[in-house]
């Protein structure tokens, strides 16, 4: 059973994250913010995860704890389901199309945190949400989950298209990495002998 169980405390959150890694996808996502709530929802759809996301946050300040934390949390999740990561394929990637926006990802579950972002907004927000959390978001769950992530823009206009494409790229190369190897067996994606 590939599932985690993240709780995080602090001064400024207060997060509960429960992921499925053999889920359909299915999500319940509340973190008082409503576009990165749609955008976590997008996450959970496309990579077929089931998510569950319960945070309160100093949104009186400002949504970044809150957003920045909950990607700390979600990272903190993928890498305590994936184990010892035998038998996943590991790599992941995928260039999605969203009207005008297209978003590239390729990313690996190598256990090195490591993010490359070469991705821009033409506005400084989506409604209230700052667009400069995305990248934080990615930050932390990159970290966290001890993910390799490169994210790119290829073309886009609007905001909160090159975003949802951002999160939905994301979530199909996730999809495809954690995803059991039925070549593999029980063996690690590695010459290394550990991830």
């Amino acid at each position: 059973m590939r599932k985690a169980s993240i709780s995080r405390k602090t001064a400024e959150t207060d997060i509960t994250v429960e992921i499925d890694l053999d889920g359909q996808g299915r999500y319940a996502n509340s973190t008082g913010v409503g576009f990165f709530d749609h955008m976590l929802d997008q996450l959970a759809r496309h990579s077929m995860i089931d998510m569950n996301v319960r945070a309160k946050g100093d949104l009186h300040i400002d949504d970044h704890h809150t957003v920045e934390d909950t990607g700390i949390a979600l990272g903190q999740a993928l890498a305590q389901a994936l184990g010892d990561k035998r038998g996943i394929r590991r790599y992941g990637h995928f260039a999605l199309a969203m009207d005008d926006a297209q978003v590239s990802c390729a990313l690996d579950l190598s256990g090195r945190p490591y993010l490359v972002w070469n991705l821009s907004f033409p506005t400084q927000k989506i409604g209230t949400f700052d667009t400069e959390l995305v990248r934080e978001f990615f930050q932390a769950l990159s970290t966290h989950g001890g993910i390799t992530l490169h994210v790119d823009l290829v073309h886009g206009l609007n905001s909160h298209h090159i975003a949802e494409a951002a999160f939905k790229s994301v979530a199909r190369a996730l999809r495809m990495a954690v995803e059991p190897d039925p070549r593999a067996g029980d063996s690690l994606p590695s010459t290394k002998g550990a991830l």
